[in-house]
């Protein structure tokens, strides 16, 4: 049962702050900018607006877009794969949204972090923004089970 809803999230634990940490870990000005954008557009109403799709895409967008810069194959496939599975349960969390404001602020400190290239700061900072996101998950299961 540990693993069940919250399974998934235990393999982008160990794999997206591992990914940051990759030698030679490269992502350039131009999806800095992109993932900045989407981050910034949600905090100028976008959370309350969006469609769940919408909002479902910017974070798959955001995570995939921070593990492709590791450049390993596995990492990125494990990622995209892991998100794929992931959609409903992103879909259902939604029903509350408050949790959105502190995600954006964490996905901006994230991107900071890298344009720095401080990528060690940015793997605990996102170990504890997937932490957050376990907790959210254990916060929301009534929601998950109806």
């Amino acid at each position: 049962a540990r693993y069940g809803l919250g399974g998934r999230h235990y393999l982008r634990l160990a794999v997206e702050p591992a990914a940051l940490l990759e030698p030679g870990y490269r992502i350039d000005a131009r999806t800095l900018a992109r993932c900045r954008a989407a981050e910034l557009a949600l905090l100028d109403g976008g959370i309350e607006t969006a469609t769940a799709e919408e909002l479902h895409a910017r974070g798959v967008r955001f995570h995939e877009a921070l593990v492709e810069g590791s450049g390993n194959p596995f990492f990125i496939d494990t990622i995209r794969r892991v998100n794929r599975v992931r959609r409903l349960l992103s879909y259902r969390s939604m029903q509350d949204r408050r949790r959105y404001l502190q995600h954006t602020q964490q996905h901006l400190k994230l991107l900071e972090l890298l344009e720095r290239g401080r990528q060690e700061e940015a793997s605990a900072a996102m170990r504890t923004h997937l932490e957050a996101t376990l907790r959210n998950i254990g916060s929301i299961s009534k929601l998950l089970r109806s």
